[in-house]
């Protein structure tokens, strides 16, 4: 049995302090309130919250609008 966790923070923007490439190349698979979700820009376990970006909506420096939903927040590695 192994204990390898994905990461308890993280996100898709490069620039965020939680971007891990490494574990986005594994692969990630997020379930937020039992439902399984594949366009979550950044999720938080601990914290039990995830982004989601709305519709094609930009804002003005140009990245995707996100609303913050709260609730509990599975992860796991794909591969």
């Amino acid at each position: 049995m192994t204990t390898d966790a994905p990461p308890d923070r993280l996100a898709l923007d490069n620039r965020s302090p939680y971007f891990n490439e490494a574990a986005l190349d594994r692969g990630i698979g997020i379930r937020f309130k039992g439902v399984e979700y594949t366009n979550v820009a950044e999720y938080c376990v601990s914290e039990g919250w995830i982004r989601l970006p709305v519709g094609k909506s930009l804002d003005r420096r140009g990245n995707a609008m996100t609303f913050k939903h709260i609730g509990p927040v599975e992860v796991w590695y794909l591969t």
